[in-house]
């Protein structure tokens, strides 16, 4: 079953070892990050460095400025790795040990761009505005996504590449310090503070038969038993979830269209016909951030495949893969993504097992998240596993 693992540029560079170790794990390919967000990761074997922390969002590549001219939003470069193209020397490094490089693409999850640009992101019933969601529905988000996609997934020595956070982003997002979890919100709850209010999504839900205003207080007056510390009761009306599902499934879908067309257009004009483009998705309507939600039949009528968080067992992946498994073609794409990462709540050491699972509801591949993140002993498991896999 092909494999590829996760890794980050800086997983790479400066290191002469890593491209020989990943390779040796028995994966054929790498998902390598092009555009990605904020964060702070460990690099437990780099002989210079044990931390990296990646400030805020950039691309890990020299961003063309004439394909940025007058872009509302634009990528932001990164300052804390050497030189301007280190995506570029790890995907090279990679492709000299043999293995294929697929490029890892954020979309909708941009926390300097929400700073920036506050009115082109998510703003719950509340008027509070997530910074690290942009709001999909809205035409500068949109461009900036297009424009993104083309740019950092189509690069030198790049085969395919994975389209995360191509969709709705919500109010979950793990954040520095996060003390959000004080009140009983649930999971519709969650959800309903994940609903947008910008003048946008207004319009949008107005066009599918609700009256913004009603639908905004009435979402408080649900969400409102949560700040005192029961459960959130009832539900919104037939008229306004029906109104609500229409926009934000249309908004969603237009977005997905149009980013992969973008991504597609580009590697045509580079001469790659057979360039592969996937998307992180979920089946659930509802579902957010990272496997944001995407209808099967239709996300597979125009993408290569999909990548399915596939970890937490066998209810975790009979949730994801069947749905998809249903519209795929004979060329299709379901990857089943795996946590490998024990102290991140990865299982290596079930990976045969669990990967048989997912290949029974339909996988035809597996990613492995993450080798760059991963322990000594977990890389060792890992390469165990794959060696034992057909």
């Amino acid at each position: 079953m092909r494999t590829a693992a996760f890794l980050y540029p800086w997983d790479v560079t400066g290191d002469p070892a890593a491209p020989e170790l990943i390779a040796g794990l028995g994966v054929q390919q790498v998902t390598l990050a092009a555009a990605y967000h904020a964060t702070r990761a460990l690099t437990p074997r780099h002989p210079g460095h044990r931390i990296v922390t990646a400030r805020h969002s950039a691309v890990y590549y020299p961003a063309d400025p004439a394909h940025w001219a007058g872009s509302a939003l634009r990528p932001a470069a990164q300052t804390w790795l050497p030189g301007d193209d280190p995506y570029g020397e790890a995907a090279g490094a990679l492709t000299a040990a043999g293995l294929d490089v697929h490029s890892w693409v954020i979309l909708a999850h941009n926390s300097r761009l929400g700073r920036e640009h506050p009115d082109s992101t998510v703003r719950n019933a509340h008027g509070d505005h997530y910074p690290w969601a942009p709001c999909v529905a809205r035409p500068e988000v949109r461009a900036y996504a297009v424009r993104l996609a083309a740019e950092a997934a189509v690069r030198s020595g790049t085969t395919g590449t994975e389209l995360e956070s191509c969709g709705w982003y919500g109010l979950e997002h793990p954040h520095a310090h996060d003390k959000i979890a004080g009140a009983p919100l649930g999971e519709y709850g969650r959800w309903l503070m994940s609903l947008c209010f910008c003048a946008v999504c207004e319009r949008g839900y107005a066009e599918h038969g609700a009256d913004p205003r009603g639908l905004r207080a009435r979402v408080r007056e649900l969400l409102a038993p949560a700040w005192e510390g029961r459960a959130v009761e009832g539900e919104l009306s037939g008229v306004d979830a029906a109104a609500v599902a229409g926009w934000r499934d249309a908004a969603a879908d237009t977005f997905q269209r149009e980013t992969v067309a973008a991504v597609r257009e580009r590697a045509r004009e580079r001469g790659l016909p057979h360039f592969r483009v996937l998307l992180h998705a979920h089946p659930a309507p509802r579902a957010l951030g990272a496997n944001a939600g995407a209808d099967p039949k239709a996300v597979l009528d125009h993408a290569d495949g999909v990548v399915l968080p596939c970890t937490g067992g066998e209810r975790a992946r009979t949730a994801v893969l069947p749905p998809f498994a249903a519209h795929r073609r004979a060329d299709t794409v379901l990857a089943a993504n795996f946590q490998v990462v024990a102290g991140m709540g990865g299982s290596p050491g079930t990976l045969v097992d669990d990967a048989a699972h997912a290949a029974s509801l339909g996988a035809t591949e597996l990613r492995l998240y993450h080798a760059g993140l991963a322990t000594a002993d977990d890389l060792a498991l890992v390469r165990h596993a794959l060696a034992r896999l057909p």
